[in-house]
This record gives structure tokens, C-alpha cells and sequence, in this order.
């Protein structure tokens, strides 16, 4: 009866969204929920950035659209707990009124969201994590994987390097459900490419010395060293293998780096390095315009999560003011049905594994002197589309796929 219900509401919406008004808001309020990591090795990824790109995209909605309701933006620190972050939720969700949860940075924290968004009904938009757990074997009706995903960046970096000659690889994995991930889908890529993984080697979060993990991995022979990890450990990894020349003989690969990694690590270390993204800040004008605001508020460009956040928000908020309604299954049939097209995604589309599909693009990091500006850091060396970049449906673990 209730997917009945859903569907129903779903056929009408868009006839009956003027006439509904907020009618179909509960407390005439829609209340985002910024669940981020304020202090720890994801910070620089999340934290602030998140939380000011949320308050972004209500503040240009409101002043665009003026709704008939109120729009909120609550944040706290999951402190990468997962315990913390199921807590967090539940309360939003059942004392708060939080109608939507973004950004959750940490596979782990991302997952455990997911399974309290589903058991109250409401909506996860996923724009910090990027394990392909979330939308395979955990997926859910109610979460979107929206900013990026392992697959996306492992498949593109490893077929592009294993075509190019480059077909041996060893991985540097930190040891929780994104480097798994990240090590997994690079596997599958670059063998499917012709190439061989010679070997691999698992650490802990927070590594507190990573020089025997690259000296390890440089004895290997292998062409390419693959960081799989992100924040601080992928950034000590980077400037050990800096330290020891080991990428002056063997590529190093950040197989989920980030614009605010180079900037942290600095060009010196970084250049000539590839990696994927699916926004850079100065890509094109509408990029551009809406990166120098959020300079202006924080004081540096935004970084891929960052415009995600943004994106998902606006999105979600359009959404409900077309509907005239906050019911989750309503808003994430809407979202389904509709592309997505602005500064973070071109040529967007939810897939029913979750996964928010979207161009992606292979860039190399520029050596010093050809960097004109602060933050110039990249050269595109290929767009690849969203089916070319993205795992295949055909592929998929994902119960809601299957059945």
C-alpha cells in the first residue's frame, strides 16, 4: 500500500505542486543535516567546506526561489564513529525533524547512516564517501551515492595507465571499507587492461610512519605504486615516496586524490601525477563564478565534495518545491526520474543501484612553472563519459538491481 501510495503521489506531483503549496511539508520546514568530519584526517575534504557549501545552496535557493517553507541546515562531527554518526541520525531523524543527511566523509560512517536513513524513511545524499559498497552490496532505496565512487576513479586510472605501458602495479591500501574498495576496482581494471598486480599491503587509518610501506612497495619493480587512501595517509604516503625518489622511478598514483591534496602536498611533490575528478573549480565560467564565492567565505576553492554538496542540496530542494512535499520515497522518485545538469554534474542521472552517474575527467597535475595562478593545478587529459567511467548495471551487487 505505501509504494502504491508513493507512486500515486509521484504521477500527480508535478500537476498538483503549485495548488499543494507547503501543504505537503511536515512543520512547513525541511531541514538539512550536515554530517561531517570537523577535526580529523578528512577535514580538509570535508568539515568547513561542507558545511559552507550546504548553507550555500539554501541561501541561493532561497533567495532564487522564496519558497512557501522554511529551509534549516543543522551540522555536527561524526568524529569518524560510526557509533557517533548512527546516533547522530537517529536523533536528526526522530527528535529534529532532518529531512535530508549529506556529506557523511568515511565509508564506514557512510554506511551506517545508510541503514538508519533507511529505517526511518528519509533521505541519504552521499557526497563524502565513495566505497562501492554503499550502492552494491548496501545499497539502498533511500541513499544516493552522489559524488563519487572508487570504480569511477580506480577503472579510469587503471585502464588509462595499463594502456599506456604502464602494466605493473602494487597497492598501499589503508585498511577499512574505501581502501578496499579502491584496491578491488583498480584490480579488476587493470587486469582486464592486460596488466598484472604484483603484489599489496594493508595498513592501518592514521599510519604513523609509511617509509617501510613504500620502501616495500618500490622493491616490488612494480611500474605504478597505488595509494589507496585518502586525507592524511594518502598525503604522508606522497611525501615519503617524495622523500626517497621512489617517483622519479615508478609512478605514484593517488587512486582517490583530490584537488586538496595538491594543494596540501604542493606542485613540487605532485606533478606529473594523473588522477580523476568529476569537478575541477576553474573546468568553465558557471565553475568559476560560484568557486570565487566560496574563496571569498573560506579562503580557498572548492574541492569536488565540496561543489557535490552543493549540487545535492540545490537538487533536493528543487525536488520538494516541484513536489510540494518531503516524503522521502516521493522526492527520491523525483530525483530518479530527472538529469542533472549544473556546476558539479553534467549529464547526471540516478541509477536504481543509488549511484549518481556524470561525466568524469582524467587530469594531470601541472609542473610548477606552467601554473599561472593560485590553484591552478590541472591540464585535462581526457572527459570521460559517465558509461565509460562508472561500473556497469550489468555488473552490479546491488539487491534492488537484481531482483
Amino acid at each position: 500500500m505505501k509504494n502504491t501510495i508513493k507512486n500515486i503521489l509521484f504521477a500527480t506531483s508535478l500537476v498538483a505542486s503549485t495548488a499543494a503549496g507547503a501543504d505537503g511539508i511536515s512543520g512547513n520546514t525541511v531541514k538539512i543535516g550536515v554530517l561531517a568530519d570537523m577535526s580529523g584526517p578528512f577535514s580538509d575534504l570535508s568539515g568547513e567546506g561542507a558545511i559552507v557549501s550546504a548553507r550555500m545552496a539554501v541561501a541561493d535557493f532561497v533567495a532564487g526561489h522564496k519558497p512557501a517553507f522554511g529551509v534549516e541546515v543543522v551540522t555536527a562531527d561524526h568524529q569518524n564513529k560510526t557509533d557517533v554518526a548512527a546516533s547522530r541520525a537517529r536523533e536528526w531523524y526522530d527528535n529534529s525533524g532532518v529531512d535530508m543527511i549529506t556529506d557523511v566523509i568515511n565509508s564506514a560512517v557512510a554506511l551506517a547512516v545508510s541503514q538508519v536513513t533507511r529505517e526511518k524513511d528519509r533521505v541519504l545524499m552521499v557526497t563524502g564517501a565513495g566505497s562501492t559498497t554503499i550502492n552494491n552490496e548496501q545499497c539502498s532505496p533511500n541513499t544516493i551515492l552522489y559524488a563519487w565512487d572508487t570504480y569511477s576513479l580506480a577503472n579510469s586510472l587503471g585502464r588509462t595507465l595499463t594502456e599506456q605501458g604502464d602494466d605493473t602495479w602494487y597497492f598501499v591500501t589503508v585498511d577499512y571499507a574505501l581502501g578496499k574498495s579502491i584496491e578491488y576496482d583498480a584490480t579488476r581494471s587493470v587486469e582486464r587492461s592486460g596488466g598484472k598486480i604484483v603484489g599489496s599491503l594493508h595498513h592501518p587509518m592514521g599510519a604513523p610512519d609509511f617509509a617501510s610501506f613504500l620502501l616495500q612497495a618500490q622493491s616490488s619493480g612494480a611500474d605504478v605504486i597505488g595509494i589507496a587512501s585518502a586525507g592524511a595517509d594518502l598525503h604522508n604516503a606522497v611525501r615519503v615516496a617524495n622523500e626517497f625518489g621512489i617517483n622519479r622511478r615508478q609512478k605514484i598514483v593517488g587512486l582517490a586524490a583530490s584537488m586538496t591534496d595538491v594543494h596540501a602536498l604542493g606542485l613540487e611533490i605532485t606533478q606529473g601525477m594523473l588522477l580523476v575528478e568529476g569537478f575541477y573549480w576553474n573546468q568553465d565560467d558557471e565553475a568559476r563564478q560560484w568557486s570565487q564565492r566560496f574563496f571569498e567565505k573560506t579562503g580557498k576553492m572548492p574541492n569536488l565534495l565540496n561543489a557535490a554538496t552543493y549540487s545535492a542540496v540545490t537538487n533536493y530542494l528543487s525536488a520538494v518545491e516541484t513536489l510540494g512535499t518531503d516524503d522521502a520515497g516521493t522526492v527520491l522518485a523525483y530525483l530518479h526520474e530527472h538529469e542533472i545538469n549544473d556546476l558539479f554534474a553534467k549529464n547526471g542521472r540516478i541509477r536504481p543501484d543509488g549511484q549518481m552517474v556524470h561525466d568524469v575527467y582524467l587530469f594531470e597535475v601541472k609542473r610548477p612553472e606552467e601554473s599561472k595562478e593560485p590553484w591552478d593545478y590541472y591540464k585535462l587529459r581526457e572527459t570521460i563519459p559517465a558509461e565509460k567511467a562508472y561500473q556497469p548495471l550489468s555488473e552490479s551487487r546491488c539487491p534492488l538491481v537484481k531482483s
